[in-house]
């Protein structure tokens, strides 16, 4: 398996274990993607996941896949269906997702990146996004994630060029939010940070953003959020402990 899912306390952690190939995600890797995501939502133990590569993050698609699964269009869409689900089981779990990025974070392994809630990078990684080398139209989601993030300007440029872009880059257009010595180690930290945090308030809002983003406006199910948390045990815990001026055990 190329894809290794190891649980540690409250952190769920997806390796891309594919080093000879630079971690290159094929069609196999793609489909797993939304049973072990499901596997991570479902198990009540975890309170966050960190996807890390080996030595490099993800140099994208298996581009070998091209001349065989991709060959045509009917392929191609299978394929690009394949993408598009394991990036929207990244997006959509329940639960914080950080990318912790090492050595190259291209195409499709930025995809997966920007697919996280969060992104801490090695000082030496490298970024680009390079359907423009390809002939391929970057699809709407993965684009709109991209804009979200970054904004059109750097997107446009982004796509339009297709260039790689140094970790320097990658942080001051937002690209990523953080870089540091140990990319594994500082998602862990903030993993664990998170796990110790009132599960209500860190789900409640990342539903929210989510919402935000999606162009969405407070209804009935997101002031339901509130309403649910305030009748929570994690509300009644954190009241108890700022009362009793003592850490509040969620």
């Amino acid at each position: 398996m190329t894809l290794r899912l190891e649980i540690e306390d409250a952190v769920a952690t997806l390796t891309i274990d594919r080093p000879a190939k630079r971690n290159a995600m094929s069609f196999e890797m793609w489909s797993a993607i939304p049973g072990l995501l499901d596997e991570v939502a479902a198990d009540e133990a975890v309170a966050a996941l960190v996807i890390r590569g080996t030595d490099h993050f993800s140099a994208g698609a298996d581009i070998s896949e091209f001349a065989t699964l991709r060959a045509d269009a009917a392929g191609a869409q299978r394929y690009g269906a394949a993408v598009a689900a394991g990036e929207r089981a990244i997006a959509g779990l329940p639960k914080p997702t950080i990318a912790a990025i090492t050595g190259v974070c291209v195409g499709g392994g930025c995809e997966i990146a920007l697919a996280c809630d969060l992104r801490v990078a090695a000082r030496d990684a490298r970024f680009g996004i390079t359907p423009a080398k390809l002939g391929i139209v970057y699809n709407f989601t993965s684009t709109k994630q991209l804009v979200d993030v970054v904004g059109p300007a750097w997107a446009r440029q982004i796509l339009f060029t297709a260039e790689i872009l140094d970790a320097g880059t990658a942080l001051r257009i937002g690209l990523v939010n953080e870089l540091t010595e140990d990319p594994v180690a500082r998602a862990r930290e903030l993993a664990a940070t998170m796990a110790t945090r009132a599960q209500v308030s860190v789900r409640g809002a990342k539903t929210i953003i989510t919402r935000i983003t999606e162009g969405g406006h407070e209804d009935d199910e997101v002031r339901a959020l509130y309403a649910r948390s305030v009748r929570s045990a994690d509300y009644a815990e954190g009241v108890a402990a700022f009362l009793e001026k003592r850490p509040p055990r969620f």
